[in-house]
């Protein structure tokens, strides 16, 4: 980015033309926000406040830094001295994705002894564990420079066009294969692929079971890379016999045809595999990243240039030392993770929850069963932090709420997600009013517990300057902040080049151990989901172009694009409800019931409800968005999120009394 500021105050924020992904140009939200509400001091929260009314009710009074500091480590003081540290909850994510904000309040919560609720349970940790039992690691992915080698991209379960677009309109557009994209629905990235395959939700572990079939058939299977590098292809193989890509339409919805065309494309390579989050969160999400991602197996689409997968390309590949970040030592008896599914029960039984902070996350906007987790916050003995920019959804839950400074305000390290770079997140302008980074906060809330560990006090230039000088790539702050981002491999970096797997065997474990230790099958299974029962659809509530998660929901004029929530279906399944466009429709579950618009199209599959997700519940006119009617339930690996699995009914929407 570029951001130009006259007299200490930001202009404006516009892509930077030398940048080799933004090329000039900022994702549309992100460019709305960081020019809108990011910046709007009436948006911002400016001072401490401390409630005055009943929870819930929105009524704060500004209080001084040290008040609130105080009052709060007062409470934790004698929560720590009582029931104990592990019933405080430490709820976070990802925030302005920079390493210090992420991470250096992990030191304070170390040092503490609090009980952390998982953040990746919200998200993608069901993959997470899919490709740790194959590959023994998970968040080391393909580098993107190697694309103009690749025979295909394979982009399965992921939406650029909403969550990375300028890898839609560049990356995938510039690359010289074919393109296949896997997604249940027409995206814009599916709709400019050269072919796109439309399976049911929860058929993606039957639709790779049908691949690897046809490649086995066609002569794709590399059977020496099989034989060297990776263990029970053995076990996999007899389970690939009935799964002929007639199956495999009739099981996934995908024509015999499509499916060929297809596998054979990837099976040809080199090739690479970009395994999206969203069709892991379902029921059986686990189980399905782990198929998809044996492919890359079967065919040697490893160590070579233009092949390889990825998932979420962590800070490995930028050598940063993430147990110097958190000070992971600090934590001396690690009680157990809270899985986000679990949260709104844990909420309520004082004996394990009597305080909970939440930074970087809006769980009264993000999280499963909301209407439950809801009244679970509004419990009056239970001390609840909230840090954020703006007053949200679960700020007027809280005791104290305590204002935070935004990336354009503080300075950072940003690993992408996708690229193997490392960028500068520099200072721009001072917070608006009394807000600090996360860092400072917990600085000064470390002194008021007269914790005297070094480690809680180090100062964000040290921070940094330690980061950077345990890379090795030499560069040090003031290069990078010239630089931007630099690129820290001379040529395109090969994903696995050394061939060798931190699995227990050192190869590619098809059949598992680890995952038979874990309560998993030995080796993934062709499963697909039921259909809906009569009368129901599945759910899909992926991210929408118009926001990041909840992020960015209160810009006024990104409010205007999301409009209220809207429900897209098969003309045939709205008709056969007595809906048509324009309508509102009630869509419920056990959990809650939301009201939509309903939007129709002919290119979505009958039996699916699209509901995107990114609402504010109070910027609604129910007061409800799409999580209202998430149960909470768990996927089958790591307790992660099952969204895709929800089940509604879609009715005209009838005012209730």
């Amino acid at each position: 980015m570029l951001v130009a500021v006259r007299d200490g105050e930001i202009r404006h924020v516009r892509g930077d033309p030398d940048h080799h992904v933004s090329r000039g140009k900022l994702c549309t939200k992100c460019s709305i926000a960081y020019n809108g509400v990011l910046r709007d001091s009436e948006a911002r929260l400016t001072q401490p406040l401390r409630r005055v009314g009943p929870k819930g009710s929105g009524r704060f009074e500004p209080v001084s830094w040290d008040e609130a500091l105080g009052e709060i480590a007062a409470r934790l003081g004698g929560i720590v001295a009582g029931p104990g540290p592990a019933t405080i909850l430490n709820t976070h994510y990802t925030g302005t994705c920079a390493l210090l904000g992420m991470t250096f309040p992990q030191r304070f919560f170390n040092r503490l002894g609090a009980t952390e609720v998982d953040p990746d349970t919200i998200c993608n940790k069901a993959g997470y564990e899919a490709l740790s039992y194959l590959y023994g690691e998970s968040d080391e992915g393909f580098d993107p420079e190697t694309a103009n080698a690749a025979h295909c991209i394979l982009v399965w379960g992921a939406n650029p066009s909403a969550s990375a677009p300028h890898q839609h309109e560049h990356w995938l557009a510039d690359a010289p294969g074919t393109v296949v994209v896997v997604d249940p629905i027409r995206t814009p990235t599916a709709a400019a692929a050269d072919l796109h395959l439309q399976p049911f939700p929860g058929s993606d572990a039957a639709l790779a079971f049908a691949f690897a079939h046809v490649l086995r058939r066609d002569g794709l299977v590399d059977r020496d890379f099989v034989a060297a590098h990776t263990s029970g292809f053995d076990e996999l193989e007899p389970l690939l016999e009935p799964c002929t890509p007639e199956w495999g339409e009739e099981t996934t919805g995908v024509p015999a045809a499509l499916i060929e065309r297809a596998a054979q494309a990837y099976g040809a390579g080199p090739s690479l595999l970009w395994l999206g989050q969203g069709f892991q969160r379902q029921p059986r999400g686990g189980n399905a990243l782990r198929a998809v991602a044996t492919l890359p197996a079967l065919t040697g689409n490893l160590g070579r240039p233009g092949s390889g997968w990825a998932y979420v390309t962590g800070s490995g590949s930028r050598r940063i030392d993430d147990a110097y970040l958190a000070a992971g030592h600090l934590l001396t008896d690690a009680p157990p993770s809270v899985s986000q599914m679990d949260l709104a029960d844990v909420l309520t039984d004082p004996t394990r929850a009597q305080a909970i902070f939440c930074w970087n996350i809006n769980i009264a906007a993000s999280n499963p069963r909301l209407g439950d987790l809801r009244r679970a916050l509004e419990r009056d003995d239970l001390l609840t932090v909230v840090i954020d920019l703006f007053q949200t959804d679960t700020a007027d839950l809280a005791d104290y709420v305590l204002p935070a400074s935004s990336f354009l305000e503080s300075d950072d390290l940003v690993c992408s997600y996708f690229h193997h770079t490392l960028s500068a997140q520099v200072k721009a302008a001072e917070p608006p009013g009394e807000g600090l980074p996360n860092s400072e906060i917990f600085r000064r809330l470390a002194a008021c517990m007269g914790y005297v560990e070094p480690e809680l006090y180090e100062r964000d230039r040290d921070v940094i300057d330690g980061l950077l000088q345990r890379t090795g790539f030499g560069i040090g702050w003031d290069d990078l902040k010239r630089s931007g981002t630099v690129r820290l491999y001379p040529e395109p970096r090969l994903q696995f080049a050394d061939l060798a797997f931190a699995t227990p065997s050192g190869r590619i474990e098809i059949a598992s151990e680890v995952a038979v230790a874990a309560g998993q099958p030995r080796v993934a299974e062709p499963w697909h989901d039921e259909l809906p029962a009569r009368g129901r659809l599945r759910l899909l509530s992926p991210a929408s172009p118009w926001a990041l998660n909840s992020s960015f929901a209160n810009d006024p004029r990104i409010a205007r694009k999301l409009g209220p929530p809207t429900v897209t279906l098969h003309p045939d399944d709205a008709s056969a409800r007595g809906l048509a466009d324009g309508d509102r429709a009630a869509l419920e579950t056990p959990t809650g019931r939301l009201c939509a618009r309903v939007v129709t199209d002919p290119l979505s599959l009958r039996g699916v409800a699209y509901c995107p997700k990114g609402h504010w519940p109070k910027l609604t006119a129910d007061n409800a968005n799409v999580n209202t009617l998430n149960p909470g339930d768990a996927a089958d690996m790591a307790r992660s999120t099952a969204v895709h699995g929800v089940e509604v009914t879609v009715a005209p929407f009838v005012e209730r009394p």
